[in-house]
């Protein structure tokens, strides 16, 4: 069986205030148009189908011309819910749309109901594991201690007792939206971490022929049977580097796998450059990165006059202006946001509980730390899911 796993689409997500929906239009038309002509037998979407949990209507109406698209293929689509997205939103008719070949399943209670599909050599079962958010599956999953690796554990073992059940011989596709162990993250990926965790071993995943995540926004290989197909367009510079791009992937008769990357369209390429304003202005090695989308920082000691306008001049897709003038860590006009920058939440606070009393947290009151933040976090994506 050969499939198509892609996820993190992030429809109606701007980059730098730059409308998106007509490269995501773009990507979506490149999908039906790699399954139509590479012969994909199946569609799996690994969650983050949307940016937000009510989306504007111009990425509900792409969503829908996708659905409507790929059914049209009649090649079977099997998506689930990730972080990002309202689960009961996006499951909303998801029995109706099931009859047209296109599988929603956001409802952890049904991570060990799988969606069957057929080929020359017999059954392959999907098991699709919407984003479990520790605090609000744990009483669904009977986990005595929220957290990702306890949660997802125990879906897991619900998905293998179901397959345990079915014909020998059957073969098994996961679609997860985690943070798996040795994957490499990016600055566009929502923070997802409980309990100071955020990633699970990829052992997780143990006893499937593959397991298809979403989550991380880069294209990487964690095992030869744990991938994650990456975000098809980029969503922040941090994904420079990164070559975007899908995972065609071939289930043999006894679920060995292989796997081929597919390019995907690229708007526009990005590019970060860093110098004074005069050096970057001149620099004739820059001339490649002319039309692409850029990230600036000047490190002028002073702030040059009107440092956007006269890049705009030679860069004009220019999207991001920072100043990080080369001054020692010392130095007290080292800005807050510089000192802070890649620390977490935790670390903060921590530190600001150093300084008012001169000594930091005990391992207690780390852990009160923690649970207040998961609280919050955990608080706000209710909310975001009742609006």
């Amino acid at each position: 069986m050969k499939l198509l796993h892609t996820s993190d689409w992030h429809l109606g997500r701007a980059f730098h205030r730059v409308n998106m929906l007509g490269a995501q239009a773009g990507f979506i038309g490149h999908l039906v148009t790699t399954v139509r002509e590479r012969g994909v037998d199946a569609v799996v979407v690994s969650g983050d189908v949307y940016d937000r949990a009510v989306p504007p209507l111009a990425a509900v109406e792409l969503f829908d011309d996708a659905l409507h698209r790929l059914a049209d293929l009649g090649v079977p689509t099997v998506m689930i819910s990730g972080n990002h997205d309202s689960a009961r939103r996006l499951g909303v008719g998801a029995g109706l749309i099931g009859r047209a070949g296109i599988h929603l399943r956001t409802d952890p209670s049904a991570c060990g109901t799988p969606v069957v599909l057929k080929d020359e050599f017999g059954d392959v079962a999907f098991y699709g594991l919407p984003y479990l958010e520790p605090a609000l599956v744990k009483d669904e999953f009977g986990v005595e201690k929220p957290g990702h690796e306890a949660v997802l554990a125990a879906a897991m073992d619900r998905v293998r007792a179901d397959l345990a059940s079915r014909a020998h011989g059957t073969r098994s596709v996961v679609l997860a939206h985690a943070f798996v162990t040795g994957g490499e993250a990016s600055d566009s990926e929502r923070d997802i971490t409980v309990g100071g965790v955020a990633a699970v071993p990829a052992g997780v995943f143990d006893g499937v022929d593959y397991a298809a995540l979403g989550h991380l926004h880069g294209c990487q290989t964690i095992t030869e049977r744990v991938r994650y197909s990456g975000s098809p367009l980029p969503y922040s510079f941090s994904e420079a580097d990164h070559r975007k791009s899908m995972w065609l992937v071939d289930l043999d008769a006894g679920g060995a796998v292989t796997a081929e990357r597919v390019d995907c369209p690229v708007p526009r390429a990005l590019a970060r450059i860093r110098g004074t304003l005069e050096e970057l202005l001149a620099d004739p090695g820059l001339a490649r990165h002319e039309e692409a989308w850029i990230e600036a920082t000047l490190t002028d000691a002073v702030r040059p006059a009107d440092p956007m306008a006269r890049l705009a001049e030679r860069f004009p897709h220019t999207l991001s202006l920072a100043f990080a003038p080369e001054r020692a860590p010392e130095d007290p006009d080292v800005s807050y946001a510089q000192r802070l920058a890649d620390r977490s939440d935790q670390e903060i606070a921590e530190d600001f509980v150093a300084h008012v009393r001169g000594a930091g947290p005990d391992e207690h009151e780390q852990g009160v730390l923690r649970d207040a933040f998961d609280a919050v976090r955990a608080d706000e994506t209710v909310r975001e899911v009742a609006r």
